[in-house]
């Protein structure tokens, strides 16, 4: 296989979504990945929907890799991964902590073996620490971190994520973690162990909203916030057909093209305040005014105009698109759809 990572080998024991997106990543670029899947298979196979007889989320997230299933509670087994650990350069598990050393293959006995092997654990709160025998999954991680209590509806309760950002959080970090230790192999010709969290990982996307709760000791109110709804250049908006468009640009410019075009002018002054009760003239007419059209009218209505404002769309339309289809975001192989890697090298 040919691209970056060209004969590297990765042995990917993981499931679900971290790990998975992870090794992906490295398989989109050259990497051969062999994933080991126990009795039963990963669980995602069975997610429908199924196209071609394969799960699409299943089918994004491991394609580009050689599957193989080993029961690692018996000899065979674990014999089996002995020999493909041997002569790999990556091993990434998604375990809870300790499984992997009650297997016989913590990082302290692999690393004997193969000491040039990165050895890369992911979990929900880390190896060690008062956190890490705590089971959970992304929603957990989002409540402990603090990021679920700002993603609240117009009641002020927490909503339940559309996208499982502590699960991506760990897969990109994840995956940014074992190039550095490669390119540290490079230099020393040892590999290295990753001790890597969900909630380790997805903590840092709060730095733009918790400024107030680490310098300040005070919770975080979300209309206060520029980017969770306290902006009038940075909110959702309903349209007259039920549908929603949203502004996504507070730069000076946008907010000046925009209300002079809506003949209010006189609003510019408030779009530059900040965040909070002084925007609630600005959204109010805002809201009253998209309410008069529908959707794609206002796309129409835009058209042209240099301001940053997006039509809000469904995934089935998304899908569609041609920044999607043109770009072959989402491809279509041997019968079934899968996403494409986003990353374009273009020298």
């Amino acid at each position: 296989m040919s691209g970056k990572l060209a004969g590297i080998r990765v042995v990917d024991l993981s499931m679900f979504l971290p790990g998975p997106m992870l090794t992906r990543m490295l398989a989109d670029h050259g990497a051969e990945v062999v994933k080991v899947e126990p009795p039963g298979g990963d669980p995602a196979r069975a997610m429908g929907p199924f196209e071609a007889g394969r799960s699409f989320w299943f089918h994004t997230l491991n394609h580009g890799k050689r599957c193989l299933t080993l029961d690692l509670k018996t000899e065979p087994g674990k014999e089996a991964l002995w020999e493909l650990l041997e002569g790999a350069d990556v091993l990434v598990e998604g375990f809870r902590p300790g499984v992997m050393a009650r297997l016989g293959f913590g990082y302290p006995k692999v690393a004997a073996r193969n000491p040039r092997l990165v050895y890369c654990s992911l979990s929900a709160f880390g190896q060690e620490g008062v956190l890490s025998g705590h089971p959970a999954h992304d929603l957990g991680a989002w409540a402990l971190s603090g990021a679920l209590s700002v993603n609240d509806g117009a009641d002020g309760v927490p909503v339940v994520p559309g996208l499982p950002a502590s699960d991506m959080a760990a897969g990109l970090t994840g995956c940014a973690a074992v190039l550095m230790a490669l390119i540290g192999r490079a230099r020393t010709g040892r590999g290295d162990f990753i001790d890597l969290s969900m909630f380790g990982s997805l903590l840092p996307w709060t730095a733009h909203i918790a400024g107030e709760a680490v310098v300040e000791g005070r919770p975080v109110v979300s209309s206060s916030q520029r980017s969770l709804g306290g902006h009038g250049f940075y909110n959702v908006y309903r349209c007259a057909d039920g549908r929603y468009v949203v502004l996504c640009g507070r730069e000076p410019k946008f907010a000046a093209n925009l209300l002079e075009a809506l003949g209010r002018p006189d609003l510019v002054a408030v779009a530059a305040e900040e965040a909070g009760p002084a925007h609630a003239p600005l959204i109010a007419f805002l809201r009253a005014t998209f309410a008069t059209r529908s959707r794609d009218e206002w796309v129409a209505w835009f058209a042209g105009r240099d301001v940053a404002f997006a039509p809000v769309l469904d995934l089935a339309e998304a899908m569609r698109q041609p920044a999607v289809v043109d770009e072959g975001l989402l491809v279509f192989e041997d019968g079934a759809h899968r996403f494409a890697s986003a990353i374009r090298f273009r020298g």
